[in-house]
């Protein structure tokens, strides 16, 4: 299968295509390059020829021959998000709604998208199915039930969507992210020695390693068609609902000599439990390899292994805002976060 993969520079993106490319696809990519610069270690084997490319410049010729797409090139969590929610909807909603119409002119079979359990919000009458009222509380979170929205009526019988609603995402990648919560943790554990949080920590949110995601997406594109057509799946398991605490508390563990501290009640009143029983039933060969602990201490690893300093980790190229933040203020990207020719 030809499968092109948007995104290959990115946190998910750099590990997808060796997964793929060693179950035999063949993969190439796109990818604008923002964060180019953030390349914590060397961890993948092969790496796929990428076209640098903003995907709201996608042509048809880009994808000929393609059989699959999985799209994941969009602005990335929800600060990129609000920096400038004009544009957000403009690359993550229209931008990839377009790319999706794209495909199903050029021939493309199946569009798996990467959507995210942060558009249930705020749920609070237990674990949340793809069958739950969606609540996105964010304009990135907004922009992924608009695309399941406008994508899900482009599916016929020549054309598949599918959507992966992916619980928060923690682990190792060569391109790294210190954005996330378990990562964020960790980096702090690691650097200061102590985890000093300004909330309390109750908030539940659902954690799903790196690899369990690629993992799934492999699963998706090899799955009979019947089983992925159309549908969504939330990505990760069961058991890995933790409050934010708990993952604190993993983290704090596995890090030595960390002190962990917890504070008043947040702002932050995001909190959902997410049932994955949907995608660990239907979806052939899923099951999650890992969960909290076990990624805390691969990360502790890794972190050993390269001797990681405060100052890589507070790095822009490794927090998707700041390195956003620094383009936009040097001029690089223009206001419509486009490339500016030098």
């Amino acid at each position: 299968m030809k499968i092109l993969v948007t995104g290959t520079e990115g946190y998910l993106g750099s590990l997808l295509p060796p997964l793929l490319l060693e179950r035999g696809h063949e993969v190439i990519g796109v990818d604008t390059g923002y964060y180019k610069v953030g390349w914590l270690y060397n961890g993948t084997d092969f790496t796929a020829k990428t076209l640098n490319k903003d995907i709201r410049n996608i042509s048809a010729e880009d994808l000929e021959g393609v059989d699959a797409i999985v799209h994941m090139a969009e602005l990335s969590n929800d600060p990129a998000g609000q920096l400038s929610p004009t544009i957000t909807y403009d690359i993550n909603h229209k931008g990839s709604v377009r790319l999706a119409e794209l495909a199903k002119k050029a021939g493309v079979r199946r569009f798996v998208y990467m959507s995210s359990c942060s558009v249930y919000g705020v749920a609070t009458d237990g674990d949340v199915t793809e069958e739950s009222a969606v609540n996105p509380q964010t304009a990135y979170a907004e922009c992924k039930t608009l695309v399941e929205r406008d994508v899900k009526p482009l599916a016929d019988d020549d054309f598949s969507p599918t959507f992966m609603r992916n619980a928060t995402a923690f682990g190792a990648s060569p391109r790294m992210r210190f954005d996330i919560v378990l990562n964020n943790l960790a980096g702090l554990a690691w650097t200061t020695k102590e985890i000093k949080m300004i909330s309390d920590g109750t908030p539940w949110r659902p954690l799903v390693h790196a690899l369990d995601i690629c993992k799934a997406i492999a699963c998706t594109l090899e799955a009979p068609r019947d089983i992925i057509h159309n549908q969504v799946f939330n990505v990760g398991d069961t058991s890995n609902n933790y409050r934010v605490k708990e993952i604190a508390e993993i983290v704090g563990g596995v890090f030595p000599g960390c002190q962990v501290s917890f504070g008043e009640q947040g702002s932050d009143n995001r909190s959902y439990r997410v049932s994955f029983e949907k995608i660990n039933t239907l979806l052939p060969g899923f099951k999650c390899d890992w969960n909290a602990q076990r990624g805390a201490e691969q990360l502790y690893k890794v972190f050993s292994q390269i001797d990681m300093t405060t100052e890589t980790f507070q790095s822009r190229g490794f927090t998707r805002l700041k390195q956003l933040e620094y383009l936009i203020r040097t001029q690089q990207i223009d206001t419509d976060f486009f490339w500016v020719k030098q």
